[in-house]
């Protein structure tokens, strides 16, 4: 299957080029014109001797501008059947040549494995060298790919400057359903691009580290591979990953160039200058030397004298431009009109009009323009409303359907048992509920949108988001996690009621939560409330920890939240915690503990491991969570500035600070007064158990919510009576910072 594709690839390229070589020109007067299939336009020309010639082509290249082993000759190898050329005497086989680029076969690294996953073939290697050649590799034609599952490439080379440049990719996949059809986004097929100006190019392939059961991968993956090539040729499919072993080949472009002075540079010397009469030097941005190009209305090889020739376009009456009578002239034409006719005779222009006709035309034009001036006048009001009125319409039934809405409406119907589904609201309400999104009601803005206060119909108050972007292509996934959310019933997760499709970006409804969020409550730079007490941190962080662990595990379909951070902890007027901004949070499917994503989250919140390897798994939420216990323990954030000035990280100070045994160096002086040092210890200890590097060491988010209630039965005697202060001083702080976290989750659509 891969080979017949890989033929039908280079035909193409071949009929492809065809026009383009037959526009460039010919082959030098009496030299051999093709060699096979393949035919050899002037400057490139074929030597007459074989590969021992050295006689630059005995003439039918162009000499003199070259003086490296490997230049225009040709070697037309009739050991073949058909013949094959190759570049000089490399064992580079010529596939085409047109007026800018020639194609040549490369090479590919290759590993494969036998069924029992013993390495049977090592050729991890490849590299090809175009030093010595007057030709780099083209970076806007090829890319570098690898294919095979969970393997490594590497694609690294030189330029003619002989600096360095290196670049790779990953792909991953345990079964054949993984791989996707004629994409090359990681699963079996990956690809970057390469650097301009390359003259060497070395590729390497490896199977991944990680990789466990070789045997298995075997059976539909038994070999990988790494090469350049030509993208818009090279078609990736499933069936490579079974046909590897049989692969040989691969297209690739190289650009060419004449010599390698610049035209002002090659100019001075008329003798060697390639470029002929009606021609144009063109400068070279991905190569040395230059190239030739025909002035407009003319055609022929530049590189061959006397150079091009005019085009005649009047040759073809039938067919010229002209309306008149065409006249050629060198490089362009002129058209004339009829003896009793006027105009510019051209058929794109005026053309011919015949005398006398005009002010019969003219006054046809006016009895009609006023006839339709009047109708215009008289409908215009009734048209436009009508219209606009229809337009409306149809358009909010176009962002309906483009954002989801079917599919939505589809989940509702089909809804069983009860299950709480999502409103879908009208543009018009939200416009409404926030007097047609009223600046003053800006709750936030970031990157990604705006946050609105609103007060629906029946006159709960909530918090419209407003988003800037949408991605289609996270249509299905969009509505699916929107779909998911919306069930959540727990008080401390905040409640999404449902969205607003038929807007040109979906629109989200959150009920709305008053008091700020924890971040602001205790890293407050106006000092204008109190420190959180000992009694009310400890609260928050187990009502945390219950809508985490409740994500995590009771929910329908597991659910990662993602970005958990401070600023995602809401306060509602009773101070209860409400975690927030699913905007990241990911779906688990059931069969699966962990997830390749994008990595995404808050620097100082991310889970190291997480941003290593892309597997995003329950415990990611942990180490985030972990990191918010030690903001409640210290009051710091989790990127903060030392006594120096330098910025440190909360975690890796915390982690030395207990390491040290110098915690109360860094703990708040509220928590320090107000726990009891085996709570503070409790606390600081499972905060470090959290942090652990290694997520398979940190515990779950049910075993964190019973440790925390075991921790707050602790000394109840210890605990502060009442929280009237901290109540108190919520009121105190702006609301103009709430939401402004942005989403990119939910809103990896919107």
């Amino acid at each position: 299957m891969f080979l017949w594709r890989l033929l039908v690839i280079q035909l193409s390229c071949r009929l492809t080029l065809a026009s383009s070589v037959a526009a460039f020109g010919e082959t030098k007067p009496g030299c051999q014109a093709t060699c096979g299939n393949i035919s050899i336009p002037y400057p490139f020309g074929i030597t007459p001797g074989g590969m021992d010639d050295t006689r630059e082509a005995g003439g039918c290249s162009i000499q003199g501008v070259w003086f490296g082993p490997y230049s225009y000759n040709v070697n037309c190898n009739t050991s073949y059947d058909p013949p094959k050329p190759f570049i000089g005497t490399t064992n580079f086989e010529v596939q085409s040549i047109s007026e800018s680029e020639i194609r040549i076969l490369s090479w590919e690294a290759k590993i494969c494995y036998n069924m029992v996953g013993d390495l049977v073939l090592n050729q991890s290697r490849s590299f090809t060298s175009l030093f010595e050649t007057p030709f780099t590799f083209s970076n806007t034609t090829n890319k570098f790919f690898l294919i095979g599952c969970n393997s490594i490439g590497y694609n690294g080379g030189y330029d003619q400057h002989m600096k360095i440049y290196r670049t790779q990719c990953m792909t991953s996949c345990d079964s054949r359903e993984e791989v996707h059809e004629g994409s090359c986004n990681g699963n079996g097929c990956c690809m970057s691009t390469i650097s301009a100006g390359l003259k060497y190019v070395q590729t390497d392939v490896k199977r991944a580290d990680n990789v466990t059961n070789t045997t298995f991968a075997s059976y539909f993956d038994p070999c990988s591979y790494a090469f350049v090539a030509d993208h818009e040729q090279f078609k990736f499919s499933a069936t490579d990953l079974l046909d590897i072993s049989k692969v040989i080949d691969f297209p690739v472009v190289l650009d060419w160039g004449i010599g390698n002075k610049t035209c002002e540079e090659a100019k001075k010397d008329p003798e060697t200058f390639a470029c002929h009469g009606n021609s144009r030097c063109n400068n070279l941005d991905n190569n040395l030397g230059y190239r030739c190009t025909c002035f407009q209305g003319y055609k022929g090889n530049p590189y061959l004298s006397p150079g091009c020739q005019d085009v005649n376009e009047c040759e073809d009456q039938n067919n010229n431009p002209c309306e008149g009578t065409c006249t050629n002239t060198n490089g362009s034409l002129h058209c004339t009109c009829p003896a009793g006719s006027y105009g510019d005779g051209r058929k794109d222009g005026r053309g011919c009009t015949r005398k006398g006709e005009q002010s019969f035309f003219i006054i046809e034009v006016t009895r009609g323009t006023g006839f339709g001036l009047l109708f215009v006048i008289v409908a215009s009001c009734w048209i436009y409303l009508t219209v606009r009125k229809r337009k409306l319409v149809k358009l909010k039934e176009k962002f309906f359907q483009q954002n989801g809405g079917l599919l939505l409406n589809q989940k509702i119907l089909s809804n069983e048992g009860g299950v709480e589904t999502p409103k879908i609201f009208t543009e018009e309400e939200l416009r409404l509920a926030t007097n047609n999104y009223d600046e003053r009601l800006i709750l936030g803005q970031g990157g990604y949108g705006t946050v609105y206060k609103g007060t629906l119909s029946d006159d709960r108050v909530v918090a419209i988001k407003k988003s800037k972007i949408v991605d289609q292509s996270q249509v299905v996934q969009f509505i699916n996690e929107l779909f998911i959310l919306t069930q959540i019933n727990h008080r401390n997760v905040v409640k999404l009621l449902g969205c607003c499709l038929e807007a040109e970006v979906p629109m989200l409804v959150y009920e709305y939560i008053p008091n700020g969020t924890l971040f602001q409550q205790i890293h407050s730079v106006k000092r204008m409330a109190p420190y959180v007490s000992w009694d009310s941190r400890l609260r928050i962080a187990f009502e945390t920890a219950g809508a985490l662990a409740y994500l995590h595990s009771a929910a329908s379909i597991p659910i990662i939240h993602r970005d958990v951070k401070s600023a995602n902890i809401l306060l509602d007027e009773n101070n209860t915690a409400k975690v927030s901004d699913f905007g990241a949070s990911r779906l688990i499917p059931l069969d699966k503990s962990a997830l390749s994503t994008l990595v995404q989250g808050t620097l100082g919140y991310l889970d190291p491991e997480y941003f290593n390897t892309s597997q995003l798994t329950e415990k990611s939420d942990v180490y985030s969570f972990g990191v918010v216990l030690v903001e409640l323990l210290t009051s710091k954030k989790p990127i903060f500035s030392d006594g120096s000035g330098e910025q440190g990280n909360l975690a890796a100070y915390f982690g030395s600070s207990m390491e040290e045994n110098n915690l109360s160096q860094l703990l708040d002086d509220c928590v320090l007064n107000q726990g009891t040092p085996k709570q503070v210890r409790a606390v600081a200890e499972l905060a470090k158990r959290c942090l652990k590097l290694k997520g398979e060491e940190r515990p779950s988010m049910r075993q964190v919510t019973t440790d925390l209630e075991c921790i707050r039965e602790m000394h109840k005697q210890a605990w502060s009576p009442t929280d009237r202060h901290q109540t108190r001083a919520s009121a105190l702080f702006d609301p103009e910072d709430l939401y402004t976290v942005p989403a990119t989750g939910l809103n990896n659509m919107v």
